[in-house]
């Protein structure tokens, strides 16, 4: 695109508030506690104090299920309580974690190297050195987060002498991607400065790093476009299938995937629209996008499978392992040593196939409970010769707690651990529904509700939305909001009722379903969300008044669209580390990655649809009254490095100013994207917005 064919800015731009970009600016900070203060006073009393504290008790509970993954002999987790505040990780055999009472082995106090370093380091992942054959595993790469954003530390471990490496690989916070190539060599990719990083400020370059040489020194083995979202590279150890696997993310749908074998690169030649994905000697497809090769027609959604060698020399596709239909999507698969595991949703209701990996492909379904919840299946170990065709199984649903099973494939089923009642669900019931939006589109949500729910429209309702990056939003158990939502009670005897919309833009009818809210067809996101709005007033469930809804990031958008565009759907907004701006947004942290699915607002006639969906323009834009709009919470955190605290600022800033006085802005100084980095954090945060939600629609 020839840059002078760019408008960065609009006529109308409302620029008096750009001072606030400077996210340390001690201007813009004092602006930040100014709020802060006026958001605190009002709703962090004794109230919210008490939600905080039923919310950490639950997060903090001992009986937790503590899931694991599988190296070697042992059974590694990450765990938090009220005694770790920045946790510890830890590793049991097969007999203890099984038992009631595992006993555990801790391998690193986070709290206790907080105080050794003298500042807090939150795990964000760890990375196991493939032993030589019949020894024990001892080396890994701890991933650390200063503050809870994507940015890293990465330092290497031993497992043995359960401490740092002295002088070992300590590479320096970035957004990076590592993997072992052997004892004494990494494949890094770290967006560590500017030569090596993109525009969307992810890596470029991938380098393989020996022990005891500076990284810029280090020799580079891949490399993408810096208007590219990112380059990697990592190294697949898998015994017979030793290789680099590389990665040219060209935007968020559009990628190409290579092997480096011998020193040779090939490019595995399918659209870049076709996800690919390689295990042992296979090659799975998925293409986003109806696709024909050779005589074979793979839809959209679909899943196609190949052996790698076959497919590289002459383009061949065995078969088609999946085929959507109207009603249903691949959201996961799972190798295990002999069969690929399918998890499947149908109407947003989880389905598990298992396929043969054999001539044929031969495929059964894997029985599952028939009601609206989520399962979700994934490998123990498929290396391991005694479990190799084991299974992880987990159940959740809205009112019934997760519960984790193991299982062999062709065998038995075991329940392994199961997590108690943190709330009284006594009289709920979960229903799906569905609302037709604007254009005709039946859009599935599903709705929490005392089972004898007066239709009044009196009801306090919370709807939950997302709507973006093909991410699917499922039943699930969650203690918090149970605790802190659910259970409230109006002065009348009310019960608050919980609303999950599955929209456009979303995964769960896959691929189109997606697509059909991207870009200029963004709205029919947003007609979604104001549609189940409509039909939850016209089932009578709830009013204006007493409807509220959140969303957080993407989610952050929609509510902002909901804010600015159908305020006389909502009493009440929680508009959580949200994109805003949408004329800045591919300038500020990681925006310029998203582009694929909202548009390049530089591009003039792009700018033209991606302004009807920018919050902070359509402030301007819309003819509402300051009293018409609901009461809206925006949040974000100082330290959030993907999408920045900038959008939030500025939209509440300029909210403000056009006399909107029901608004109110958050913004605590640590927790990244996330919002959080420790439960009692985690607690402080969603109390805030359930208290300010609550409090605004009584």
């Amino acid at each position: 695109m020839d840059v002078t064919s760019r408008n960065p800015r609009s006529p109308k731009s409302p620029e008096s508030h750009e001072w606030l970009e400077g996210i340390h600016d001690p201007r813009a900070l004092e602006w930040v506690r100014e709020q802060n203060a006026i958001t605190e006073g009002e709703l962090h009393d004794q109230e919210h104090a008490r939600t905080v504290e039923r919310i950490r008790q639950v997060l903090d509970a001992q009986d937790k299920i503590p899931m694991v993954t599988k190296r070697g002999a042992h059974y590694y987790n990450f765990w938090r309580d009220a005694q770790h505040r920045l946790g510890v990780w830890r590793r049991t055999d097969w007999d203890s974690y099984r038992s009631e009472q595992p006993q555990w082995q801790v391998l690193i106090d986070f709290d206790r190297y907080a105080e050794q370093e003298g500042a807090d380091w939150h795990f964000a992942g760890a990375q196991l050195l493939r032993p030589a054959p019949g020894d024990e595993y001892r080396r890994a790469l701890i991933r650390l987060s200063p503050d809870g954003g994507d940015q890293v530390r990465v330092r290497e471990f031993d497992l043995e002498t359960l401490g740092f490496v002295p002088d070992g690989f300590d590479l320096p916070v970035a957004k990076t991607s590592v993997s072992w190539v052997d004892r004494d060599t990494l494949l890094v990719a770290s967006a560590t400065n500017e030569l090596d990083t993109t525009r969307s400020t992810y890596a470029r370059l991938t380098r393989r790093l020996q022990r005891g040489q500076r990284l810029d020194q280090a020799e580079v083995v891949f490399e993408v476009e810096a208007d590219h979202v990112g380059g990697w590279a990592h190294f697949d150890s898998t015994p017979g299938f030793e290789r680099i696997i590389t990665t040219d993310a060209i935007d968020f749908y559009n990628t190409r995937t290579g092997v480096i074998t011998d020193g040779v690169h090939r490019v595995i030649d399918v659209p870049t629209d076709v996800r690919v994905h390689l295990h042992r000697e296979w090659v799975l497809f998925a293409p986003q996008t109806d696709w024909d090769r050779q005589e074979l027609s793979i839809p959209a959604g679909a899943l196609a499978i190949a052996q790698l060698d076959q497919f590289l020399a002459e383009g061949t596709i065995k078969q088609l392992v999946f085929t959507p239909d109207s009603r249903t999507s691949l959201e996961s698969f799972s190798f295990t040593a002999r069969h690929l595991l399918l998890t499947v949703l149908k109407d947003v209701v989880s389905q598990v196939e298992v396929v043969e990996l054999a001539p044929g492909f031969p495929g059964v379904p894997l029985p599952v409970a028939d009601e609206l919840l989520t399962v979700s299946v994934g490998a123990v170990d498929d290396e391991d010769p005694e479990a190799g065709e084991d299974y992880w199984m987990t159940i959740t649903g809205f009112t019934r707690p997760t519960t984790l099973l193991r299982g062999t494939v062709g065998g038995s089923v075991e329940i392994i651990k199961s997590s108690p009642d943190r709330f009284d669900a006594t009289g709920l019931e979960v229903t799906q529904h569905f609302a037709v939006s604007k254009d005709g589109t039946r859009v599935p949500y599903f709705q929490v509700a005392d089972g004898q729910l007066p239709l009044d429209g009196k009801n306090p309702v919370l709807m939950d939305g997302y709507g973006g990056f093909q991410v699917s939003l499922t039943p699930g158990y969650s203690p918090a909001l149970g605790t802190a939502w659910l259970c409230r009670r109006t002065d009348d005897g009310r019960r608050a009722v919980y609303v999950l919309a599955n929209i456009r833009g979303g995964g769960e009818y896959g691929p189109s379903w997606h697509r059909a809210a991207l870009r200029e067809h963004r709205h029919r996101a947003y007609e979604d969300f104001a549609a189940i709005a409509e039909d939850l007033v016209a089932r009578r469930v709830t009013s204006r008044e007493h409807l509220a809804a959140t969303g957080r990031s993407n989610g952050g958008l929609l509510m902002g669209n909901m804010i600015t565009g159908y305020p006389h759907l909502f009493g009440a907004i929680s508009c959580g580390v949200p994109l805003l701006d949408m004329q800045r947004y591919t300038r500020l942290s990681a925006g310029h990655s998203w582009i694929a699915e909202y548009g390049d607002p530089d591009v003039p006639e792009e700018w033209e649809f991606v302004r009807t969906f920018s919050p902070l323009h359509r402030l301007d834009d819309e003819s509402h009254e300051p009293g018409e709009y609901p009461a809206s919470l925006i949040w974000t955190t100082t330290t959030d490095d993907r999408v920045g605290p900038v959008q939030a600022r500025k939209m509440a800033a300029r909210m403000l100013a056009k006399g909107i006085d029901s608004t109110r802005y958050h913004e605590p100084q640590d927790g990244g994207h996330a919002g959080s980095t420790d439960n009692l954090s985690t607690a402080r945060m969603l109390a805030t917005s359930y208290e300010f939600l609550w409090r605004a629609i009584q």
